[in-house]
């Protein structure tokens, strides 16, 4: 973890939201101190639902991404903020396969600050073929009496599906089957969802509720899914340049299952 730059997390804000956003720092901005501590030497940026949240002991789900080398680690436990870190006493530690990991280099570090946060209640028509472009986003969830989680979800782009401006889906590929976001849904359909535009650091943050359609006939016309999640979106925020990395497409994982062509866009759209 230590040679990492990038951490997805995952948390509730003082609304009962949950939200999933992405921090960034040098090599060695994500410390384990000891077995069951780790210091992030980040915390979410003005504008952020998460900024104000972590002031008293909260959950927090993690992944710690490798994009390089397509590798990650989940951390789940406790966090507080102490000024611009956050402290995380570790209660789950489990490494994931690196099935649907697209490969990706950091090609430039910019200085600039983030841009103001702008919220809505639906996504935009840029904001749309943000989403239906992306080949990767990261998912939070919470039990209520296991906590939060936070996951990664990948495939070619145009696997995230919006069929109107507060609604989108996405395929469920076979991955871990530990089961820890489709049963923390199954239990707390509230979750939070963060796409990451690689190439200029911006993040489209929404939170809403899942719901895990079951039946197989609607999975069976998206290869490769076994289910299929809907997401009903209720707030989004976008912030230009929230992350200082810029990251470039090196390959597609070759787990990623074909899309249909009447689902795929162009990634180079504008935002």
């Amino acid at each position: 973890m230590a040679a990492q730059r990038l951490v997805a997390i995952s948390g509730e804000d003082d609304d009962d939201r949950m939200w999933c956003t992405v921090l960034s720092g040098p090599q060695g901005f994500v410390d384990a101190v000891d077995e069951r501590t780790v210091v992030l030497h980040a915390a979410p940026p003005d504008g952020d639902p998460l900024a104000g949240a972590f002031r008293e002991p909260r959950d927090i789900g993690m992944v710690v991404m490798s994009p390089e080398s397509a590798r990650r680690v989940r951390v789940n436990g406790k966090a507080r903020r102490e000024g611009g870190r956050l402290v995380v006493r570790t209660e789950q530690v489990l490494g994931n396969c690196p099935k649907y990991l697209q490969v990706r280099d950091v090609t430039a570090v910019v200085d600039d600050p983030p841009g103001q946060a702008r919220v809505g209640t639906a996504l935009t028509p840029a904001q749309r073929k943000w989403v239906e472009s992306a080949d990767t986003f990261f998912i939070g969830s919470r039990s209520p009496a296991d906590g939060a989680d936070a996951s990664h979800r990948g495939g070619l782009p145009g696997f995230v599906t919006v069929s109107a401006p507060d609604r989108l889906s996405w395929p469920d590929y076979p991955g871990n089957s530990f089961f820890m976001t489709l049963g923390n849904i199954e239990l707390n359909p509230k979750a939070g969802l963060v796409f990451l535009d690689w190439a200029t650091g911006s993040t489209l943050q929404v939170t809403g509720r899942c719901r895990v359609d079951w039946q197989a006939r609607r999975a069976a016309a998206l290869p490769g899914a076994l289910r299929v999640v809907d997401f009903h979106v209720e707030r989004v925020v976008q912030i230009d340049g929230a992350s200082p990395l810029r990251w470039s497409l090196h390959g597609y994982s070759r787990f990623n299952p074909p899309v249909p062509a009447q689902r795929t866009t162009t990634p180079e759209e504008p935002r």
